[in-house]
């Protein structure tokens, strides 16, 4: 069997093949949508269809493109492939005997999928006209094909929802590695310098023993540590300033005191405090070890500050991968207790890639006494982030989002609301339709909404609806508290 491999370009199918119409009625026989017909009604196909044999690899149709007609696939295999903005998704397997196009074909549409032969095959093509002129006088046969109809649409739907489920994780995926990858990196760059500050301070131990510093001076000089690192620990961001500003003059009197890398120690004794009056207090009691206790005091508190350091990136990595977890549900059954504000606060998380990269503010407005739900916490997730990444995109770079939370009735009421410039009546009436969109070509395929509707309506037996005029959009989520409480019937959305 051959692999079917992407094409460079859009490729062209078959068309119409170059040869006389008609071919034996016993070869149709075998295909099932001329199931039930007599000899006579059979012959009418035959005397229509053309044969055509054809070699592996042979695109029979191109997606995105009118049928010439409806492909009997008499001997073979085909693979349907969708393309889609670079990516190729197989979507399933025809072998003979079977018939394709048929629906493209009655509904005057364009093919959903690349059809291509695997293996070497034969074909009959009944041409468009010729298919919509018989089928229409055999019941038997056209209402096969209509009983296909919704049953194609529901797949393609699903194989577009699915892709677009698959492209909004990766989006994600990229951001939250991005999210990720600052705080680790901080914290692998805190971990080097540390170990270098640990080594620093032996160093000066050494060199205190050596000296022959007595037990008093070291008390003293621990007590003047202590007291830079407290001061360095309260350290406000305005202190921080002046410590900077202090910085020269006391690197010009630790090097006119003969202390060796001087510049080296200098931005950390200034965060904790180090004056003329401490210097002189640790040169008094360290004598001729001053220069390594300055060093040793210095790497203690560069210590303490990168403790400090690592301790944030640690603890923001780990409220990270807790919001990645507590988002996906990992580790609890499909349907869970959940906290609605939980699956909020944890979207806004995930998607904080997103909003840092704009000056939009999140205004929260919970009723924090509502009892939690029995639901499917990963999609109720996913509807919170269709419906915020479509109030981001809404507003662009600044402006509010607002959600809220109460009780109405059996179900707890989510409105997702911004203050961008609304939608028009008619784009408002088909928002929820699947594949519509407004994005411009390449850049959504119109199932965000969509998704979330299904999620809502059909999963949860809830309610979405959505209000918009300029200057204010939101959409409603009702969710009943229970499995199988039937939420509100949508209410008419108002202008």
């Amino acid at each position: 069997m051959t692999t079917v491999e992407e094409p460079d370009e859009p490729p062209a199918d078959i068309g119409l093949p170059d040869a006389p119409p008609g071919i034996d009625p016993a070869e149709l026989r075998a295909v099932d949508l001329f199931d039930g017909l007599d000899d006579e009604q059979l012959a009418r196909w035959a005397a229509v269809a053309i044969p055509v044999d054809l070699p592996a690899g042979t695109i029979v149709a191109a997606q995105g493109r009118p049928p010439v007609g409806v492909h009997l696939l008499l001997r073979g295999t085909v693979q349907n492939v969708m393309f889609d903005a670079g990516r190729r998704e197989p979507t399933g397997l025809q072998v003979a005997p079977t018939w394709m196009g048929a629906v493209a074909v009655v509904l005057d549409g364009v093919h959903a999928v690349q059809m291509q032969l695997v293996e070497d095959g034969r074909i009959a093509v009944i041409p468009a006209e010729d298919f919509r002129r018989i089928v229409y006088e055999q019941p038997v046969v056209r209402e096969r094909v209509l009983s296909k109809v919704s049953p194609v649409a529901q797949r393609m739907a699903a194989v577009g929802q699915n892709r677009e489920r698959l492209a909004g994780l990766g989006r994600m995926a990229a951001g939250l590695a991005h999210e990720l990858n600052n705080p680790a990196a901080a914290a692998q760059r805190a971990a080097a310098h540390l170990a270098h500050a640990i080594e620093s301070v032996s160093g000066a131990m050494g060199e205190f023993v050596a000296a022959g510093i007595s037990l008093e001076s070291a008390q003293g000089l621990v007590a003047l540590q202590q007291r830079a690192i407290a001061h360095a620990a309260a350290c406000t961001a305005l202190d921080a300033l002046d410590a900077a500003d202090a910085e020269d003059d006391l690197q010009d009197r630790l090097e006119d005191l003969g202390v060796e890398r001087a510049w080296k120690i200098v931005e950390p004794l200034a965060r904790g405090g180090a004056d003329d009056a401490w210097v002189d207090e640790v040169v008094a009691l360290a004598g001729p070890a001053a220069g390594p206790a300055f060093h040793w005091i210095a790497a203690t508190l560069a210590a303490q500050g990168l403790a400090s350091e690592l301790q944030e990136s640690t603890a923001r990595i780990s409220s990270l991968v807790g919001a990645i977890k507590s988002y996906a549900y990992v580790d609890r059954g499909e349907i869970v207790e959940v906290d609605v504000h939980e699956g909020l606060e944890t979207t806004l998380v995930v998607m904080g890639h997103k909003l840092k990269r704009t000056r939009i503010e999140v205004v929260r407005d919970y009723d924090r006494t509502l009892p939690k739900l029995m639901a499917r916490g990963p999609e109720l997730n996913q509807v919170w982030t269709n419906l915020i990444d479509n109030a981001i995109q809404a507003l662009g770079e600044s402006g509010t989002i607002t959600i809220s939370t109460r009780r109405d009735g059996p179900c707890v009421l989510v409105d997702v609301s911004d203050d961008g410039p609304g939608m028009p009546p008619e784009v408002r009436e088909r928002v929820f339709e699947s594949f519509f969109t407004t994005k411009d070509v390449g850049q959504g395929t119109g199932l965000g909404l969509s998704t979330a509707r299904s999620i809502v309506v059909d999963r949860h037996d809830g309610s979405l609806t959505v209000d918009s005029e300029p200057g204010r959009t939101t959409f409603h989520v009702w969710i009943p508290f229970e499995p199988g409480a039937r939420g509100p019937a949508a209410p008419e959305p108002i202008a």
